[in-house]
C-alpha cells in the first residue's frame, strides 16, 4: 500500500465489503472494530457492539492492524454527538478518497487520536513531532501542520483500574473465555494486558500482576506460579478454572467444611467409593480440628454422627477415637503425624482430594513443578552414565543431559592383596572409610580409606582378624561401625572395630550361616543359614527370638530399610510324595547320572520368600527356576535384586510381586555370585561374574554399559559400592585381590563439582602388607 499521511501511528485503514472498517495498529497488536457506513445521509454512528474477529479465519481484505487502548464507543451519546459522528465520517471519507485531514476537535475520533498520540509519546518518552504524515492507499500525499492549541488538545491521561488475582473477573461465557473481542494493550512486550469486563470496556480492567521475585515453593525453583497463572489470565482473556474450583479450593483452606462437601458432587466426583473417601477426608480433617482446639463435644458428634456412617474400617475408626484422650494439642498433632489446621494440613487435604476430582475440572496443585520434575527425570533416565544428584544445577531443559563417560568408576586406582587364599565376601562401613573383606584363609581384614593432600585414595589394612576356624563367609557393619559381625560355618563372631578383639562367639545355628544382617534401627542383627533357621539376636549377642525352621535352605537374606520386611532367597526340599513318581533311585544304580540329577532337582525347588517383619507371616513365596545366590533391596524399600543361575540377575517388584527386569550377560552356575546396587541413586547394577570380569548395567533400561577386566584368573565373586563416596566401588576375586575402581581424579571432581570432596586424613597406620597399587591413565580416562 501507498503512504497515507502521518500522524506516528503508521496506520492504515482498508475498507470491507458491506462499508466496515478494521482499523488495526501493527506495533501495538491489538484490534478494535470501527463499524459505520460511509456515504449515507444522516444518522451515522458508531456502533457499540463490537466485531468478534476469528484468528483461525483468513481475511484476504485485512492487510495491516491498528491498536488502541480505549474504545471509540461513547456510553451515551445525544444528537449533538449523532451529528459530530457524521461529521468524522465525512472526514474518514476525505481522508480515503480526496487525501484530505479534516477534524473535528470535538467529535469521538478526534479524542481517540487524541488519546493515541498521547499513548504514544508516553511510550517513546518524548514529544512528537508536529509534522506527520499519513499513509494513503491511493497515493496521494498531503502534508498537515498543526498549531498549538491543537497540540494540547491531543493530549489526554487515561485511567486504568486494575483488578489482579486469578480469574478476578470471570466472563459469562460457558466455554472459560470472554465474548466479544478482547482488547490489550502492550508496549514493546511489556505492557499492561487490559481485559474488558463482558467484552466492553466500561472502566474495570485487569492489569499485568507484578510481584516480588520470590520462591513460591521451598523445595523447587518455580516463581510465583499462581500469581503467573493469574497474568497469563488477565492479558489472555481465559479463565484458569471455573468459579466453582476457586471456591471449592478457599472453602478448603477457610475450613467451611459444610460447603466443601456440598460441591463435591458439582464438580465431578463420581458417586462411588471415591464420593465417601473424599467425605471421609474432609470430615477427618474437621474433626481433628475440633479436638485441637477442644470442641471435644463437637468432636464427638463428628465421629459419631459423620465420620462413622461412612463404613470407615473399624480399626481406623478406633485410631481415630483414640486421639479423644490427648490432653493436649501437641499431643494430638504427634500421635496423628498431623500438623494442625495452623500448618499445611489443609492444604494437604486438598492435595488428597485432588485424587477425586477429575483433572479437567480442577486442575492439580503445583502441576508445573511436577511436569518439571518429570521433564528432569526422563533426562536422568536416558542418561546412562547418570551419576549425580537429582536437583543438580547442571540440569537444564535447554539441552538433553548427559553425564561424562570419563567420570565414571571404571579405572582401577588401587589393589589390595594381603590375603593369602579366595576372597569371598565384602562390605563398606556405614561412613565409607573402611572395607571389611572375608576370605577363604579364615581371615577377615578391615581396610582403613584415608586421603592425601591432593585427595587421592590412600589404603592400608587397618585390622586383621585371624580367630577363625573355618574360612569366612558373611559379613555385617552394625549401624554406628563400632562392631563387626563376621561368619564361619555354624559359627557367629562380633569384634570390636577398634581394638580387633573378638567379643562373642554365637553357636545356635546347626549349619553354614549364610546371612547376616542389622536392623534398620541398629537394636541388634538377624542370622539365617542353612539348617532353615532364622535367629533374632539383640545388640550384644544375647538371642531374643528365634523364628523356628523355615521352608528353605537360606541362602542369602535382608531386611527392608523401611523396617516392614524380611525377604529370603533358598532352596525348598519337597516332600517324597509329589516328586515325580518316575523316580525309584534305580537310575543311580545303572549309573544314569544325568537322569539322576534330573530327578534330584524335581525334589527341591528355588524360592524367594517375603514375610512380614513383625508377624514374621510369609506376605508371599515365588517359585524360581535356578539357583539363588544373593539378594540386595532398593534403599526405599521397593525392589529386589536377585543373583539367578545361570547366568542372570534379576530385579522384582516387592509390591507388586512381578518381575521387573533381567539382566544378562555375566557367567553363573557353580559359585556363589553377589551382585549390588550403585551409583548416587542407585542407577546402576554391579555383579562378579565367574569369567573373571566385573559387569556394569543401566538399571532403568537393562543396558550393559561397561565389562570390566583386571581380575585374574578365576570368579569375581563379590562387588560393593561405596556408601558415601558414589564415584568409588570394590570387587573381589578367586585371584586372592581386591581391587578400587574410581575415576580419574581430575575427571572425577570436575564432572561432579556439586558432590561434598573426600576429607583429608593422615595415615598413621603403619601395619604390614600390601595394600595399595596406584595405577596411572591417560587423559581420556584409560589405564595404561
Amino acid at each position: 500500500m501507498e503512504p497515507l499521511s502521518s500522524l506516528s501511528l503508521s496506520t492504515t485503514l482498508t475498507k470491507k465489503k458491506n462499508n466496515k472498517f478494521i482499523v488495526v495498529d501493527a506495533s501495538w497488536s491489538l484490534v478494535i472494530c470501527l463499524i459505520g457506513s460511509l456515504g449515507r445521509r444522516g444518522g451515522r454512528r458508531w456502533d457499540n457492539k463490537p466485531t468478534t474477529i476469528d484468528p483461525f479465519t483468513p481475511n484476504r481484505n485485512l492487510h495491516s492492524t491498528v491498536a488502541t487502548t480505549f474504545s471509540l464507543v461513547p456510553a451515551t451519546r445525544s444528537r449533538s454527538d449523532l451529528d459530530d459522528e457524521n461529521d468524522d465520517n465525512v472526514s474518514v471519507h476525505n481522508i480515503l478518497v480526496n487525501g484530505n485531514l479534516h477534524l473535528h476537535r470535538s467529535s469521538p475520533l478526534t479524542n481517540a487520536l487524541a488519546l493515541l498520540s498521547d499513548t504514544d509519546r508516553a511510550r517513546k518518552r518524548q514529544r512528537t513531532a508536529s509534522t506527520r504524515t499519513i499513509d494513503h492507499p491511493s497515493s496521494t500525499t498531503s502534508t498537515m501542520r498543526f498549531t498549538d492549541s491543537d497540540q494540547k488538545s491531543l493530549s489526554a491521561s487515561p485511567d486504568f483500574n486494575a483488578l489482579a488475582g486469578p480469574s478476578a473477573e470471570k466472563s459469562n461465557g460457558a466455554n472459560g473465555h470472554s465474548n466479544g473481542c478482547t482488547t490489550k494493550t502492550t508496549t514493546n512486550g511489556t505492557g499492561n494486558g487490559v481485559l474488558p469486563k463482558n467484552g466492553n470496556s466500561n472502566g474495570k480492567s485487569i492489569a499485568k500482576v507484578t510481584l516480588p521475585g520470590i520462591t513460591l515453593y521451598e523445595d523447587t525453583p518455580i516463581n510465583r506460579e499462581d500469581e503467573s497463572a493469574a497474568t497469563l489470565e488477565a492479558e489472555s482473556g481465559y479463565v484458569m478454572e471455573e468459579t466453582e474450583v476457586a471456591d471449592f479450593r478457599q472453602w478448603i483452606l477457610e475450613g467451611s467444611w459444610a460447603h466443601a462437601e456440598d460441591a463435591l458432587m458439582r464438580l465431578g466426583v463420581a458417586e462411588d467409593d471415591g464420593f465417601w473417601d473424599a467425605k471421609f477426608l474432609i470430615s477427618q480433617q474437621k474433626y481433628l480440628e475440633l479436638l485441637e482446639a477442644k470442641k471435644t463435644t463437637l468432636a464427638l458428634h463428628v465421629l459419631r454422627h459423620e465420620l462413622a456412617p461412612l463404613n470407615v474400617d473399624a480399626d481406623q475408626l478406633h485410631t481415630l477415637s483414640s486421639y479423644m484422650m490427648c490432653s493436649e494439642p501437641e499431643d494430638l498433632r504427634q500421635r496423628a503425624g498431623w500438623d494442625g489446621a495452623a500448618g499445611s494440613s489443609r492444604r494437604q487435604l486438598l492435595t488428597n482430594l485432588q485424587r477425586y476430582i477429575p483433572s479437567s475440572v480442577m486442575i492439580p496443585e503445583r502441576r508445573l513443578a511436577t511436569l518439571l520434575k518429570q521433564a528432569h527425570l526422563h533426562q536422568q533416565q536416558h542418561c546412562l552414565y547418570h551419576n549425580s544428584p537429582s536437583e543438580s544445577s547442571s540440569y537444564s531443559l535447554y539441552t538433553d543431559h548427559h553425564c561424562n563417560k570419563s567420570a565414571f568408576p571404571r579405572i582401577t586406582t588401587t589393589i589390595l592383596e594381603v590375603h593369602s587364599d579366595e576372597v569371598w565376601n565384602m562390605e563398606w562401613s556405614h561412613d565409607g572409610m573402611q572395607l571389611a573383606t572375608a576370605s577363604k584363609d579364615k581371615t577377615a581384614i578391615i581396610w582403613r580409606l584415608s586421603y592425601d593432600t591432593d585427595l587421592r585414595s590412600q589404603w592400608t589394612p587397618h585390622l586383621v582378624l585371624k580367630d577363625h576356624v573355618y574360612p569366612v563367609g558373611c559379613l555385617s557393619w552394625s549401624k554406628d561401625d563400632s562392631i563387626l559381625l563376621t561368619s564361619a560355618e555354624n559359627l557367629i563372631k562380633l569384634w570390636n572395630t577398634k581394638t580387633g578383639i573378638c567379643t562373642r562367639t554365637l553357636d545356635a545355628h546347626k549349619e553354614t550361616v549364610t546371612a547376616l544382617v542389622w536392623l534398620p534401627d541398629g537394636s541388634g542383627f538377624i542370622s539365617g543359614g542353612l539348617d532353615r533357621n532364622i535367629i533374632h539376636w539383640d545388640f550384644d549377642g544375647n538371642l531374643r527370638d528365634k523364628w523356628g525352621e523355615t521352608g528353605i535352605r537360606i541362602t542369602d537374606l535382608t531386611i527392608t530399610p523401611d523396617f516392614t520386611r524380611l525377604v529370603s532367597v533358598g532352596i525348598q526340599h519337597l516332600p517324597i510324595s509329589i516328586v515325580n513318581e518316575g523316580f525309584t533311585g534305580r537310575e543311580v544304580q545303572s549309573g544314569d547320572a544325568a537322569a539322576a540329577g534330573a530327578a534330584a532337582a524335581r525334589a527341591s525347588e528355588n524360592r524367594m520368600v517375603i514375610y512380614d517383619l513383625r508377624t514374621k507371616q510369609i506376605e508371599s513365596s515365588i517359585r524360581l527356576d535356578g539357583e539363588l545366590t544373593s539378594v540386595k533391596i532398593t534403599r526405599d524399600s521397593r525392589f529386589a535384586l536377585v543373583n539367578h543361575a545361570p547366568d542372570e540377575i534379576q530385579l522384582w517388584d516387592l509390591e507388586t510381586g512381578r518381575l521387573s527386569r533381567k539382566f544378562t550377560g555375566q557367567r553363573q552356575g557353580r559359585h556363589v555370585i553377589r551382585s549390588c546396587f550403585g551409583g548416587y541413586d542407585e542407577n546402576f547394577v554391579v555383579s562378579g561374574s565367574e569369567d573373571g570380569n566385573v559387569y556394569i548395567w543401566h538399571r532403568d533400561t537393562g543396558a550393559l554399559i561397561e565389562t570390566l577386566v583386571g581380575h585374574g584368573e578365576g570368579s569375581v565373586n563379590s562387588v560393593a559400592w561405596n556408601p558415601s563416596n558414589h564415584r568409588m566401588f570394590a570387587s573381589c576375586s578367586d585371584d586372592h585381590t581386591i581391587r578400587i575402581w574410581e575415576a580419574p581424579l581430575e575427571l572425577m571432581y570436575e564432572d561432579y563439582s556439586s558432590l561434598p570432596l573426600p576429607t583429608h586424613h593422615e595415615n598413621r597406620n603403619d601395619a604390614s602388607g600390601k595394600g595399595k597399587t596406584r595405577q596411572q591413565w591417560d587423559a581420556e580416562g584409560v589405564e595404561i
